[in-house]
């Protein structure tokens, strides 16, 4: 009897503990996006002001979080970006619209700000690797290969240049099922060529509609193995 109490009281502790990191998450999350709201770029454009429930999603993980839980053959979503970057703040509501609407309760999320590589092209035209990228990050960009955008510089002339890497883009979202990624969208509509634009209704269905079809990727996997939906 008392080793089943104490079975009963390890998971009561561990179920309150998980579901206080998500809160906290959730909450971190908001903050670190509306602390934006009402400040301006460093060459002067007003950031595009956000409004995000306390109770979304968003889970923090880091890339080598992500690498495990690929090597561990987990289903998710996962969302690559950061707080000041414009695409991601004109996509960002709709994703967490999506979320909602399909009841998709944890999209993990990674700020991939610091932890990319950087490449430049120098004065005799070689591309050179200015910024090493975190560990992590290196090992998403083969793990994620196939859904991966491709990582182009453009020259003095403006003529893309490519670097025969693959690069994770702010915003990314991707899903994973059974470890293996299976689809990338940036979520950005094909009529948003301004970040900072105001959005049409039909720019942000568009935006929708790209989400859905991601997230729905993993949604899909889940309700047939609990043969419910």
């Amino acid at each position: 009897m008392k080793k089943r109490i104490v079975l009963i009281i390890a998971f009561i502790l561990l179920f309150a503990t998980s579901c206080s990191r998500g809160t906290s998450d959730a909450l971190k999350f908001k903050d670190e996006y509306e602390s934006l709201n009402g400040t301006q770029t460093t060459s002067g454009k007003d950031y595009r002001t956000v409004t995000i429930s306390k109770s979304n999603p968003m889970v923090y993980k880091t890339a080598s979080d992500i690498v495990s839980m690929v090597n561990d053959k987990e289903t998710f979503a996962v969302y690559f970006g950061f707080n000041s970057c414009p695409w991601c703040r004109s996509v960002l509501p709709t994703l967490l619209d999506v979320a909602s609407d399909l009841k998709v309760d944890t999209i993990y999320y990674v700020d991939v700000k610091e932890i990319r590589d950087v490449l430049t092209i120098n004065e005799d035209g070689e591309i050179v690797t200015t910024k090493e990228g975190d560990s992590g990050y290196m090992t998403l960009l083969e793990l994620f290969s196939d859904v991966l955008a491709d990582y182009s510089l453009s020259d003095s002339d403006g003529n893309a240049v490519e670097t025969n890497e693959k690069r994770i883009y702010a915003p990314n979202v991707v899903s994973v099922v059974n470890g293996k990624a299976t689809m990338m969208t940036t979520g950005i509509s094909e009529k948003e060529d301004d970040p900072y634009m105001e959005l049409t209704d039909e720019m942000i269905e568009e935006t929708y509609d790209k989400f859905s079809t991601v997230l729905k990727e993993i949604i899909n996997l889940n309700c047939s193995k609990d043969n419910k939906c």
